[in-house]
């Protein structure tokens, strides 16, 4: 019987090229768990719910978030409730909120909704999943800065506490210290008399500086050099000090790195402008001073 099976579903492979690595690693636990009859049932659906896991990861990865969202949408109504799993569907969420364009707030807002109940979720399931803590902070982030100022500054305190908590469980986390820099780099921009108001209306502001903000972003892209987000982050920085050298070297570093998100693709295209106008205006004053040494 198990044989049969086995040469049914490689039959049914190459109509389905599309999901073909999807539906693969599905299979591969089935086979495992058919082929294994020794295995306790507790074991058989552990690699059976691994191989799912794997699966939806891998859509993720390979930025099909459609086919990620169903994977893991259906590992939750079979029950399977797990903290891992939570937080993943709410960097899944945040990410697809991230894929649309900056001023497409109506689209955004219901993802970011949703990463934000799922990473409590996850938080609740397992206080010491760093992860849970990290995601929870981002979608907190996200969604306030899509609100405005005034949500920004009531949610302020909390998106610092998930950050340090994360940091806490798991020193090594670089979207946890990319998100500490961007909000170190958004408390550094509210100026004295909003937060003289801010302090007479809500009883406090946060504390954040660009100084502290521009060394998160390196310590995130040391830890994981691959991610476009640290790069571009810590140049806007760069650009706003007027540091325009060291924005343009870090701009052309962000270029070399992989696509790892759909929203990096529209960050490239931001970034690429970027270098054409900044290489355009350093080199202007060099060849004026050519021109003038004549």
């Amino acid at each position: 019987m198990v044989q049969m099976k086995k040469s049914s579903i490689q039959l049914l492979l190459p109509t389905l090229s599309d999901h073909r690595k999807t539906l693969t690693t599905l299979l591969a636990g089935l086979l495992l768990m058919l082929s294994q009859p020794a295995l306790g049932g507790n074991t058989a659906l552990k690699v059976n719910e691994n191989a799912a896991l794997d699966a939806a990861d891998q859509a993720f990865k390979s930025l099909r978030y459609e086919e990620a969202d169903s994977l893991y949408n259906t590992m939750l109504q079979s029950g399977k409730e797990t903290a891992d799993l939570y937080w993943k569907l709410a960097r899944l969420n945040i990410s697809i909120a991230e894929s649309y364009e900056p001023d497409e707030t109506a689209r955004r807002m219901p993802y970011y909704a949703k990463a934000v109940e799922c990473a409590q979720k996850s938080v609740q399931l397992d206080p010491n999943n760093a992860s849970a803590h990290t995601w929870l902070a981002a979608a907190l982030a996200l969604k306030a800065d899509k609100i405005g100022s005034k949500e920004k500054v009531r949610r302020a305190a909390e998106i610092k506490k998930e950050l340090h908590r994360a940091l806490e469980l798991n020193p090594h986390d670089d979207v946890a210290w990319s998100m500490l820099g961007s909000y170190n780099y958004q408390v550094s921009k509210i100026g004295w008399f909003s937060r003289m108001v801010g302090n007479a209306v809500i009883g406090g502001m946060p504390e954040g500086n660009r100084l502290e903000a521009e060394k998160d972003f390196k310590k995130a892209i040391t830890l994981n050099p691959r991610v476009i987000r640290h790069y571009h982050e810590l140049a806007l920085i760069y650009l706003e000090e007027n540091r325009k050298q060291e924005a343009l070297n870090i701009l052309r570093a962000a270029v070399t790195k992989p696509v790892l998100m759909k929203s990096d693709t529209r960050r490239l295209k931001e970034i690429k402008l970027l270098i054409a106008k900044l290489t355009k205006e350093l080199e202007e004053p060099r060849v004026s001073n050519e021109f003038n040494s004549f």
